[in-house]
């Protein structure tokens, strides 16, 4: 067996702690490191079945710490580092651009520079399509690895600095790095601001579902499980230097999203409620994968698949999401936020 530490920075997030679970599960002979600080949207209780493990190891630090960041590397010379950690809200970021800055940017760079100084093997940083831009409804246009970058909100534009970070890492330094730009996910533990598991604990409570706009902001969806076997392709098989697209072959309006999962749970569509479109709202995005199927990777969840298995999990699971959003951090974005409609309001 082949011995290896991996970092996984915002493993107690939503796809980090789906990697976590994973890789733990794959690669038994690997020392798995979970870097989280816990903010709002952390959570630890989704790995309490995996606490005892011995590779599996717990650090709460923030990745814009230089000090700690620097004196863990160096302690534990890993061998990859897997950064997942970023604040990832839209709404939030339209609100408070500067807490995005420094997790998705300042953050970023910390770990390059600790990962610059140990010599990882490999620094994989996960992205977003959101980096692109937005795309027309023309279907037979899609993001590419060579699409530009042109962020339309403050969280795209910090996840945008980011992968130039990272690109400037490789090509400064010699450091070895991919970057993944990743659709849409959806699928356990997903925290319930987001349009999925929001729909979903909303018809269980039987409350109204907002949906911005008219509904008709078309994404590509991505089950989780699906995004974990990609990023384990890309760090195990990618190529130094390279960019991977990671999408779901499965692309959505919003309003035709939350119509599937009331159809689903057998609840009114009478439950949607439109409310005003926020700030810079890009209309589509759609990922060409065809580089990373190259690679050998191929999605094996269709939606129709994962949504049921996502609501039978939400419905099985109720104690999970009910006690994140009793936390006193948690702010409900699930209607128009009166601070974010000021701003609307507010701006020429």
């Amino acid at each position: 067996m082949l011995y290896k530490k991996l970092l996984v920075t915002g493993g107690a997030g939503f796809i980090g702690g789906n990697f976590i679970h994973y890789m733990v599960d794959k690669y038994p002979e690997y020392d798995i490191f979970n870097l989280d600080i816990l903010t709002y949207a952390g959570d630890l209780t989704k790995h309490q079945h995996i606490e005892a493990i011995p590779n599996y190891h717990f650090v709460q630090a923030d990745v814009a710490d230089r000090d700690t960041i620097i004196r863990l590397f160096e302690k534990e010379k890993f061998d990859f580092v897997i950064h997942f950690a970023a604040e990832s809200h839209v709404d939030r970021s339209i609100i408070d651009p500067e807490i995005f800055v420094h997790t998705n940017v300042m953050g970023t760079q910390v770990l390059l520079d600790a990962a610059k100084q140990i010599s990882v093997k490999k620094f994989l940083h996960v992205s977003t399509d959101e980096v692109y831009g937005a795309l027309d409804d023309d279907p037979e246009t899609f993001f590419t690895e060579d699409t530009a970058l042109q962020p339309n909100s403050p969280y795209s534009a910090t996840k945008a600095s980011a992968d130039l970070f990272v690109r400037a890492y490789h090509e400064t330094y010699g450091l070895p790095v991919n970057i993944t730009r990743c659709s849409n996910n959806y699928g356990p533990y997903h925290f319930p601001e987001k349009l999925i598991p929001l729909t979903i604990t909303r018809i269980l409570n039987n409350q109204k579902v907002p949906i911005y706009g008219k509904g008709n902001h078309i994404r590509d969806w991505l089950h989780v499980l699906d995004h974990c076997m990609a990023i384990d392709l890309v760090l195990h098989k990618g190529l130094d230097g390279e960019v991977y697209n990671i999408g779901g072959h499965n692309e959505r309006t919003n309003l035709d999203v939350v119509k599937t999962i009331a159809q689903a749970m057998g609840k009114s569509e009478k439950l949607i409620e439109f409310v005003p479109d926020r700030l810079g709202h890009d209309q589509r995005y759609a990922i060409d994968p065809s580089k990373i199927e190259r690679l050998g990777w191929k999605p094996a969840y269709t939606f129709e698949k994962g949504i049921i298995q996502t609501i039978a999990w939400y419905m099985e699971h109720q104690e999970w999401w009910k006690q994140m959003m009793n936390r006193p951090d948690h702010h409900d974005f699930s209607r128009q936020d009166s601070r974010l409609s000021s701003i609307c309001k507010n701006s020429f």
